[in-house]
């Protein structure tokens, strides 16, 4: 039987949700939190098997439907319109993310280009996409997954940093200005967490981590009731002191001391 709070939940933001970026991680675990809350799913990333395999165990209790979708190709919002049709969106998680790691200047542009359009177009994108769809339904939810690193320059990580401070900073503007009809939206700044794309780059010398379930647990209690989230005390107090307390310049070589332990991980 649902809780009333399942039934508020559902309410305010079903009987739909869509999740970009879901075949792993966070994503995944996105899914799993939104299926708990009795939302129906649709799934979308690049590999068809991996979606299956999320989407396979919460069939037993909502409805859930997969398609594949590159989310940094040319053409986003047809080919979101196309998946999506007449379902009736309440939610829209973007999560799916891409980063390459090294310097700057030994990246290709190509490589750079592609983190800006998984990272920036896309979110931008389903944001208008959806949020077009819930003002004119009076209600929703949007969540946009940024990162600490969206708070201070993250050396040999700089375009994914900068795609995050983008996000959020797009995030909290929608947030004042979508309100007002009805429609939620949330920045989720998250800390080290363990995804499997951080522990193949951060391997057994990354930093502690949260679990998925919780950072996903904890961004949708906030939805609804702040413009953004950090989630995790350790990573609220690390958030505090890199933005607020220490100086720029201390900040950023902290957060390059701990980006040069990263390693180069697959695109998935």
């Amino acid at each position: 039987m649902m809780s009333r709070h399942q039934q508020r939940f559902t309410e305010r933001y079903g009987p739909w949700a869509v999740v970009a970026g879901a075949s792993e991680g966070l994503g995944a675990a996105f899914a799993r939190a939104l299926a708990d809350r009795g939302l129906n799913l649709l799934l979308l990333a690049r590999r068809s098997d991996a979606l299956e395999r999320v989407a396979a165990p919460l069939r037993a209790s909502v409805e859930v439907r997969t398609s594949t979708l590159d989310l940094g190709a040319p053409g986003l919002a047809a080919a979101l319109e196309e998946r999506v049709g007449e379902l009736d969106i309440g939610l829209c998680v973007y999560n799916a993310a891409y980063s390459r790691i090294g310097p700057f200047l030994e990246r290709s542009r190509d490589e750079l280009e592609q983190i800006v359009d998984v990272n920036c177009r896309g979110p931008l994108i389903a944001a208008h996409a959806f949020g077009s769809r819930m003002r004119a339904r009076g209600r929703g939810g949007i969540i946009l997954m940024s990162s600490l690193t969206a708070l201070v320059a993250s050396p040999r990580i700089a375009v994914y940093g900068a795609s995050k401070a983008f996000n959020l900073s797009l995030g909290e503007a929608l947030w004042h200005e979508l309100g007002p009809a009805g429609v939620d939206v949330l920045v989720c700044c998250a800390g080290a967490t363990r995804t499997p794309g951080f522990l193949r780059s951060a391997g057994a010398r990354g930093p502690s981590a949260m679990a998925p379930e919780d950072v996903a647990v904890q961004a949708l209690d906030a939805l609804g009731r702040r413009p953004s989230v950090v989630p995790g005390w350790t990573n609220r107090l690390a958030a505090f002191a890199l933005a607020r307390l220490l100086p720029r310049r201390r900040a950023i070589n902290i957060m390059g001391a701990e980006t040069v332990r990263l390693r180069e991980s697959p695109r998935e």
